[in-house]
């Protein structure tokens, strides 16, 4: 042994300039790899009593967020398109978190058929519903559409949760205070909501789409606010970070995207790390009386400027409850 950290010691200070950038770098990345990971929610907050519906909580950042509430005692809904993967992931849930209050509802936001389906069943079934995170999406996918005809990224991440919030409304007004957690994108900095082709027919582009989809997001949570205002139900949208999940599936479907990116995938986040902001947000005791605000790193942060356009938002709104047919 002694002989082995002689040659350590040897070799160390024959080559001491080169151990030293290495352990420097070594430090560095550690660094910079931690700070890449953003904020983690510090609330101790407990959930006993109260219910959440978490759609697209199968996988991802959903999961993550899915296995804290409940070990912070909540009820958790399970909102998911494969009852397959939800049923699985929510007997993983349970025995991670300790808690089997862990249900699985269909969802398919992608039909307004089955959006109204599980809002009258949590309607029948609940008697209280104190937070709803709005986290399922899919990203970048070809020009698809869903079963009532809306382009598929605008549909699902848009037009979907805008129509289950509102059915759900008065169920979260009769568990007040409760609070609606949209999980948006840094994306909507580039978005445009393209009022003269909402579908994009006319010349699709599945980024585009995206940044669309994304700021209807953050425009969504800013008027429901509005609406909300003095009903005691609080809205949140928020940026979750660049996360190793499912989501991006689509994006990297070519096997020259994955391997490009490869080198970038350590500084990525996890998905729990991802799960971070959002669980902020639905937790947090000090966000009790804000509301219609954007976040990201379990901070708050100022949404792009036409992010936080009211007629713009307005507008938004009165367009999405014309195609959903919501009165």
């Amino acid at each position: 042994m002694q002989v082995y950290t002689k040659q350590v010691v040897d070799f160390v200070e024959e080559h001491r300039t080169a151990c030293t950038i290495v352990l420097v770098s070594g430090v560095g990345l550690f660094a910079l790899r931690r700070w890449m990971g953003g904020g983690v929610c510090r609330s101790k907050a407990l959930l006993d009593g109260k219910t959440v519906l978490i759609t697209g909580a199968n996988t991802g950042i959903g999961k993550e967020t899915a296995v804290d509430l409940a070990r912070r005692g909540a009820k958790v809904i399970l909102a998911c398109r494969d009852m397959g993967r939800a049923s699985k992931a929510a007997e993983e849930i349970k025995k991670r978190s300790g808690n089997d209050k862990v249900i699985v509802r269909r969802l398919d936001l992608a039909s307004l058929k089955s959006v109204r389906a599980l809002a009258k069943e949590i309607q029948e079934t609940e008697d209280r519903l104190d937070i709803l995170i709005n986290n399922a999406g899919i990203m970048m996918c070809p020009k698809w559409e869903t079963e009532d005809g809306f382009e598929m990224q605008f549909g699902v991440n848009h037009l979907g949760h805008f129509l289950l919030t509102n059915l759900l409304l008065d169920l979260l007004k009769k568990s007040t205070p409760s609070r609606v957690v949209n999980v948006s994108s840094l994306a909507h900095e580039t978005g445009k909501i393209h009022f003269d082709d909402i579908n994009m027919d006319k010349n699709y582009n599945p980024h585009t789409s995206y940044l669309q989809s994304k700021l209807a997001n953050v425009l969504f949570n800013r008027e429901l606010a509005a609406r909300l205002k003095g009903t005691g139900v609080t809205t949140c949208a928020l940026h979750p970070g660049v996360i190793r999940t499912e989501l991006g599936r689509h994006f990297f479907s070519q096997l020259w995207k994955r391997i490009l990116f490869l080198p970038f995938t350590f500084f990525i986040k996890t998905p729990w790390e991802g799960a971070q902001t959002t669980i902020y947000c639905a937790v947090e005791g000090s966000l009790k009386d804000s509301s219609g605000l954007y976040y990201s790193d379990c901070a708050p942060k100022l949404a792009a400027p036409q992010g936080r356009d009211d007629a713009v938002a307005r507008r938004l709104w009165d367009l999405s409850a014309s195609m959903v047919g919501l009165d």
